[in-house]
């Protein structure tokens, strides 16, 4: 279940998520966690990177997680699959 302070990336545009980190650190958060599984990954780290470079140069990169997560068989696949993901913690 995901926390007060997470933004879970998925198929919308990046500003979207870009528009949350920031809305998130302007209602007083002091940190926030970006986390994606699978093809998003590469779209988190384009979120963290606008919302560094162009719109909050004072907010780090704190800290950056990646693992892997098994999912189970369904319809479409007999077999369970291993699925990346990255959890990046930004902070002011």
């Amino acid at each position: 279940m995901p926390e007060k302070n997470d933004v879970l990336i998925g198929r919308k545009p990046a500003m979207n998520y870009v528009l949350a980190c920031i809305t998130l650190f302007h209602g007083g958060a002091n940190e926030i966690n970006v986390k994606a599984r699978g093809r998003a990954i590469s779209h988190a780290v384009d979120v963290v990177e606008i919302v560094r470079r162009r719109f909050l140069p004072d907010v780090k990169v704190k800290n950056i997680d990646v693992g892997t997560e098994q999912m189970p068989p369904n319809e479409e696949r007999s077999t369970p699959t291993n699925v990346s993901t990255i959890e990046i913690t930004l902070g002011k």
